[in-house]
């Protein structure tokens, strides 16, 4: 899509990077679900209340996953173990930290099937939300294009063909959504 008028071809310049803003934020929040597997990025919110500094897990110790269903944190400065599992327990996590005191061990429960289906629906409902985000951007392109239809700035011709060009891209933003959720809620599904 190259267009003569600047500000139409900034309207469609900011389309893509709109939606794939809206597509990243899905991705995070679908890698942050988890499927009875253990996956580090859950800490990744997780904050430790290190010397009076709000400190993340991850820049206090290693994170390693040695078994599928299991996540271990080895910190730095062993004194800090207690504070870490205050703060993994806050977090609401969903799992319970223990310690032999060098190494703390997070283990992710099996899921049932009712836990999973209640993932699925959010899984679902995360990929409707960013359906509705990547509309919003179509609807604010769309906007755009009508005011400088209206302003005179460009041809009819040329407004329709912009249009056109945007329900393309959204289209297809649309479908790599639906593919994305699919896979997602397949995974959880899996057991």
């Amino acid at each position: 899509m190259i267009y003569e008028n600047q500000q139409l071809q900034k309207i469609c310049d900011d389309l893509p990077v709109k939606c794939n803003k809206a597509i990243d934020y899905t991705k995070n929040e679908f890698s942050l679900m988890k499927a009875g597997r253990a996956n580090s990025k859950i800490l990744d919110k997780v904050m430790v209340d290190y010397y009076g500094t709000m400190t993340p897990i991850t820049q206090m110790g290693n994170v390693a996953t040695p078994e599928p269903r299991m996540l271990t944190i080895t910190l730095w400065d062993k004194s800090a173990i207690k504070a870490t599992e205050k703060a993994i327990l806050a977090a609401n996590l969903g799992l319970t930290p223990s310690n032999d005191g060098t190494v703390i061990r997070l283990i992710f429960p099996e899921l049932t099937q009712e836990r999973r289906k209640d993932l699925a629906k959010q899984v679902k409902k995360l990929g409707e939300d960013c359906k509705v985000a990547v509309r919003n951007a179509r609807r604010d392109a769309i906007e755009g294009i009508k005011k400088l239809l209206k302003d005179k700035q460009i041809s009819e011709d040329i407004s329709s063909g912009a249009e056109k060009d945007v329900d393309k891209v959204v289209a297809d933003f649309i479908k790599s959504i639906d593919v994305m959720t699919a896979e997602k809620e397949k995974d959880i599904m899996s057991v």
